[in-house]
């Protein structure tokens, strides 16, 4: 593959390698084959994580709201996020209202944007044809397909960790000081963009990065540790101005979600932060309570051991090396993974074997990309909190362009005149065929055909690279063929996944994931309950009995039915809302709230999970609140705001958990303020006869779900 030469535009400024035609179609191909792949049928009613969608709803009713991210139109309480993924969404619901596909069409677009930046980025570093494939690898990862037809804000953190990563490469190779300067504190500002973005998960790159900066340029060592001081105080400013600003506000607000006090620096160095590397981060969220064995933050009852599969991640399989390789997560990221950590070994045993000091900039780029991804991935295989697959769509990037620009380097190995070394390239499309086939093998009944597809592709692949050296005649003709046919070998499965991926157009919700529905616990597609880890779908082990749950409040001890389903039951049965969809009860139960508040300004406040509460923010325009944040043990709202609510009259009516404020949910999910709120309910509310919104009849033991909200409470001052 030839790399084009950099040339001189003006001083401090590099142009980009020049391209020829075929090349400017090839990128134009390839992004609009991302924006197929992320924007198939997403205007076919999915809502994806509805605890954003009910977000962003919301934020489009207030400055504030909108400001800070509240979940609630009323502005109760966040999203336990920094808003700056939700603010694009509610931008375009403003602008388109609010369907499944104005809030998706800004994922999409940053997708795309991410396939076209990494290009661009790579390009600068490896040239072109590298940058082609570097793209073309990152459109076609099957877990970064599923995230970018979703909500959650892993897309716009990747999208600016490649930002930070092109202005990075503009950094080392600009041929003046100041330009240099500048590009790298343009790095820090989108490193601290994604912060804002996803708090700390974005500065898993910064060591990668200063390390790279340090051994990537030809300033004077003192120039480079004041260049990184620099970068460190805009990162710094970059990441906490919205820090800042919330817990400084001087007007009302929404008490932070999954904080323990309300700040937005709690959450950081809480629940997003340390608990989710520790494992600390108290019940599924601060303010849960209750002691015990905590697997990914859950308190489970005494003497029960997690289930198999959840292990210290809760929903990514047990932790250590292994995890990326798992049954959970092998399947959305780790295809070209062993390429990429087969080809950092090369280039490490090259660089160390290299006569002369080499081109920094290249250097540089090795580091930066090895250390985004060594860095990230022993990070998420070690993390103990809770830890979900499709977080590994931040390694996407890394593993493309480790893997175009080691694939490159092989084959001009594979060319040279080295003894030996010129099998490191069939060696390679070895270990990434026998990967496919395992990976695939996993789960023979999606696609299951592509893993004799890969075998037959690699053999005859690497048939025709050794025969092609051995055997001079026409041997620049076969390598070349068998390189091409080597790529496609490379991509198949993980092509074939990507598109089925998209072509199903389904709901991602909650947890996104590729491949058969409920693949490493990412289903919770259309708002079932999807699969756990594992990927089969199956229920995990509990005590008592394969695809037993833990006993359930109220005495249930099975998996709830969703709205839809047979066991749909009273208000709140199931997990209604989960889909962004009331049930027929719940629209009742709303439409009373709302005849005979009265001059309330809440309509209805729902106790139990957001989730509970997003069907109902999302299928009407009525202020409707949540109780609890994401799972219900946020300490907010509070008793006393309860109180002064109630005696102010702005809040009549709750939808409740009708366990005599025994308390609902999974063990160990609402202790502490939850329970609090419970008992508030109990004495100074009374249960409104289901009969008088045409509800059914109280079954609290039979129909209790697992996450609350059963019975329709008046309350009084």
């Amino acid at each position: 593959m030839t790399v084009a030469a950099d040339q001189v535009a003006s001083a401090g400024r590099v142009a980009a390698p020049r391209r020829t035609r075929w090349q400017v179609w090839a990128l134009a191909g390839i992004c609009v084959a991302a924006g197929v792949l992320y924007a198939w049928r997403i205007g076919a009613g999915q809502l994806g994580n509805t605890y954003y969608s009910a977000a962003v709803k919301s934020m489009t009713d207030s400055f504030t709201n909108f400001l800070f991210g509240s979940f609630d139109p009323y502005g109760v309480f966040t999203v336990d996020k920094p808003p700056m993924s939700l603010w694009p969404q509610a931008l375009s619901v403003m602008v388109f209202g609010f369907h499944g596909w104005a809030l998706l069409l800004p994922q999409v677009i940053e997708g795309v944007a991410a396939v076209f930046l990494l290009h661009r980025t790579v390009r600068h570093w490896a040239g072109e044809n590298v940058a082609l494939l570097a793209a073309l690898i990152l459109t076609l990862t099957p877990i970064t397909v599923a995230i970018n037809r979703d909500n959650n804000p892993d897309t716009l953190l990747v999208l600016l960790l490649i930002a930070a990563a092109y202005a990075f490469t503009r950094s080392v190779k600009a041929d003046t000081s100041r330009a240099r300067t500048r590009w790298l504190l343009w790095c820090a500002f989108f490193i601290g963009c994604g912060f804002v973005t996803k708090m700390m998960q974005a500065w898993i790159v910064v060591p990668g990065f200063a390390l790279a900066y340090l051994v990537g340029t030809s300033a004077p060592v003192k120039r480079r540790i004041f260049d990184l001081l620099g970068a460190g105080v805009v990162l710094f400013a970059s990441s906490f101005w919205w820090v800042a600003l919330h817990d400084w506000w001087p007007g009302s607000k929404p008490y932070m979600g999954g904080s323990t006090d309300g700040t937005a620096w709690n959450l950081i160095f809480g629940y997003n932060g340390f608990g989710r590397i520790f494992g600390d981060e108290g019940n599924f969220g601060p303010g849960g309570g209750g002691g015990g064995p905590r697997p990914g933050g859950m308190d489970l009852p005494e003497g029960m051991s997690p289930p198999a599969g959840m292990g210290g991640g809760m929903f990514g399989g047990d932790t250590g090396l292994g995890r990326m390789f798992g049954q959970s997560v092998g399947g959305q990221i780790s295809w070209l993974l062993p390429l990429s950590l087969f080809v950092l070994v090369v280039v490490a045993v090259q660089g160390v074997r290299a006569k002369g000091p080499g081109d920094p900039a290249s250097r540089a780029g090795w580091f930066v990309w090895g250390g985004w991804l060594l860095v990230t991935g022993i990070v998420f295989s070690y993390a103990q909190g809770i830890w979900h697959p499709y977080y590994t769509t931040m390694l996407a990037p890394a593993i493309a362009a480790i893997s175009a620009a080691g694939l490159a380097r092989l084959w001009r190995t594979y060319r040279g005149d080295g003894a030996a070394s010129w099998l490191l390239l069939p060696a390679a499309v070895a270990l990434t065929t026998v990967w496919a086939f395992v990976l695939a093998g996993r789960e023979p009944s999606w696609h299951g055909w592509t893993r004799w597809a890969v075998l037959v592709a690699g053999v005859v692949t690497v048939a025709a690279l050794l025969g092609a050296r051995l055997v001079e005649t026409r041997r620049l003709v076969v390598s070349r063929v068998s390189l091409v046919f080597g790529l496609v070998t490379v991509l198949l499965v993980p092509a074939v996944w990507s598109t089925a991926t998209a072509a199903t157009g389904e709901n991602l919700g909650v947890m996104p994931a590729a491949g058969p529905s409920g693949g490493g616990f990412g289903g919770m597609r259309g708002g079932g309950p999807g699969g756990f880890p594992g990927g089969s779908g199956a229920m995990p082990q509990f005590p008592g009995g394969t695809g037993d749950l833990p006993q359930m409040p109220g005495g249930t001890g099975g998996f709830p039915e969703l709205p839809g389903g047979p066991g749909r039951g009273r208000a709140g049965g199931g997990f209604g809302g989960m889909d962004g969809k009331l049930t027929d009860e719940q629209r009742r139960v709303l439409d009373y709230a709302r005849q005979h508040k009265g001059t309330a300004e809440i309509t209805l406040a729902v106790d139990g999970s957001a989730t509970m509460a997003a069907g109902f923010i999302i299928g009407s325009d009525e202020t409707v609140i949540g109780m609890g944040g994401f799972m219900g043990s946020d300490d907010s709202p509070s008793v006393d705001q309860l109180q002064q609510w109630t005696a102010e009259g702005k809040l009549k009516f709750v939808l409740g958990n009708g366990s005599g404020g025994r308390g609902g949910g999974m063990p160990g999910m609402n202790g502490g303020a939850g329970q609090q709120r419970q008992q508030w309910i109990a004495q100074h509310c009374t249960e409104v006869d289901p009969a008088a919104y045409g509800g059914q009849a109280a079954q609290q033991d039979q129909q209790a779900g697992p996450m609350g909200a059963q019975t329709l409470y008046e309350c009084r001052a």
